[in-house]
């Protein structure tokens, strides 16, 4: 039987957002995110605990925050697999000038100017992001086939996820928990009416 797949965001990483900067330091700043793991502080909150106990595959992006999620959710000495496959999708700092504004405010104008194809140096552009959405997919649902799969990766990219999920693979968003923060979850299954043709006998497929 095809297992749930749940996407999960890391939790709090160990950086300060208590600054005010341009958005060439920005660029440093997201930088130094990607390279930070946990704010010591943190730990997973119970529901999470309860809906991944029984996962068959834990997976992760292989930035220090999604692999340190990851280690707290799994049993001691488990070992969770790594792939540059779901890291985050990229927020270049945007060419605006003069400004000194908090990172989350510069994250929402990254986000913006990246959504309508501000790529520069080569990133990944938006339309490349969702061919990689389409790829992340086709490995969740081919270990879904195998049990319960969880997915720790980031918070755009698992909103990217569950769209696609939801209106092109047609996998029901049964759980969701945390709205978009950290430690937020959502989890999914195979739509009923995709259960019972996969399950109708191959004849009768046929007809």
């Amino acid at each position: 039987m095809t297992g749930r797949i749940i996407t999960v965001r890391h939790g709090k990483p160990d950086i300060s957002r208590d600054v005010r900067i341009t958005a060439r330091e920005y660029g440093d700043w997201w930088a130094q995110y990607n390279l930070s793991g946990l704010d010591p502080a943190e730990q997973p909150p119970e529901s999470l605990l309860k809906a991944t106990e029984h996962a068959t595959h834990i997976i992760c992006s292989t930035m220090p925050r999604a692999i340190e999620t990851a280690s707290m959710i799994v049993e001691e000495g488990r070992v969770v697999p790594q792939d540059s496959l779901f890291v985050e999708a990229p927020l270049p700092p945007p060419p605006v000038p003069f400004l000194r504004l908090r990172p989350g405010t510069w994250g929402v104008i990254s986000r913006t100017f990246w959504f309508f194809g501000f790529a520069p140096d080569g990133s990944e552009n938006h339309s490349a992001a969702w061919r990689r959405v389409h790829m992340i997919a086709d490995r969740l649902i081919d270990l879904a086939s195998e049990g319960d799969v969880v997915l720790c990766a980031h918070g755009y990219l698992n909103w990217m996820i569950d769209s696609h999920m939801r209106k092109r693979r047609k996998w029901d968003r049964v759980d969701h928990q945390g709205r978009n923060h950290y430690w937020s979850w959502r989890a999914y299954e195979l739509t009923a009416a995709e259960v019972a043709t996969s399950a109708r006998p191959a004849t009768e497929a046929a007809e």
